[in-house]
């Protein structure tokens, strides 16, 4: 039985959101390839994680037995976290880009389950899990692009999933979704609908390789 590790982090439900509407299409193609199978969804606008705290932070580089109590209650929030993200066979991830980056929430879990020494360091304890992000954005930040400079969402996350997490990264970019909604973005609606149409095509398309991949 294989374990899906789905986290939302938009602020926007349902149809609103471009991340969430993607990442339940893959979602859905994922359960038709493992209708025995477990998701655990994690929706961080609805539940946030607490950010972190110093309790949260030093606990994890304290002898256990060494702990204060307030350390001990941190600490055990974190590790909830940690252990729904190392018995995940393969994760999703909604990210949409807020302010050029990602959402606080979603910054918030990531400190949350990045632990040196257990899930980072020398042998992360989820290396080689895949994992796929969702990074939906209202603009284009594409190579070549005017605003390709503040493109901080992939890069960030190449860096804490890819580098440090060491999970197997793939991106979904659905672009332009505030086209529809901005005049100023009329001219580029076929964009936004060509890729929004890609988008669907690659949520269904991955999942199910991926669901055979673990099943193989």
């Amino acid at each position: 039985m294989t374990t899906l590790l789905h986290i939302d982090s938009s602020v926007f439900p349902g149809e609103r959101s471009a991340s969430r509407t993607i990442a339940n299409a893959f979602r859905q193609a994922w359960q038709d390839q493992h209708p025995e199978g477990v998701v655990i969804h994690r929706d961080l606008a609805a539940d946030p994680v607490p950010h972190i705290t110093a309790d949260a932070w030093s606990a994890g580089h304290t002898a256990p037995d060494e702990r204060t109590p307030q350390q001990v209650a941190a600490f055990a929030a974190r590790l909830r976290l940690i252990d729904e993200l190392e018995e995940a066979d393969a994760i999703l991830i909604g990210a949409p880009m807020y302010n050029f980056s990602i959402p606080s929430t979603l910054k918030a879990w990531l400190d949350a389950v990045l632990l040196p020494g257990r899930t980072a360091g020398e042998k992360p304890s989820v290396a080689g899990t895949p994992v796929v992000v969702v990074a939906s954005r209202g603009g284009s930040y594409a190579p070549g692009t005017p605003r390709e400079g503040f493109e901080f969402v992939q890069n960030y996350l190449e860096a804490v999933l890819k580098n440090t997490l060491r999970l197997d990264l793939d991106f979904i970019v659905p672009e332009l979704t505030m086209a529809p909604r901005n005049p100023a973005m009329a001219d580029l609606v076929p964009l936004y609908e060509a890729s929004r149409t890609r988008a669907f095509e690659e949520a269904t398309v991955k999942a199910r390789d991926l669901a055979k991949r673990l099943a193989a």
